[in-house]
């Protein structure tokens, strides 16, 4: 899932996937969480919360949180 989830980010922010950790911001990439949610959406086919999507500020935040949609 944060192979993935790296891909994803790295692709739509144009980055270097190798460069990206859970630890890594969206802040520190020059975007937030909100201009990646619809990607993740319709990647992963789940449907985040808009209340949650505040407190995806990292790459990790993002794995955990879609992990436990899809469990």
């Amino acid at each position: 899932m944060l192979e993935k989830v790296k891909e994803i980010v790295a692709e739509g922010l144009d980055v270097n996937a190798a460069d990206l950790t859970e630890e890594t911001t969206f802040e520190s990439l020059g975007a937030d969480s909100l201009d990646m949610v619809m990607t993740f959406e319709d990647e992963f086919g789940v449907e985040i919360d808009t209340e949650a999507i505040g407190d995806l500020k990292t790459i990790g935040s993002v794995v955990t949180y879609i992990e436990g949609l899809k469990k």
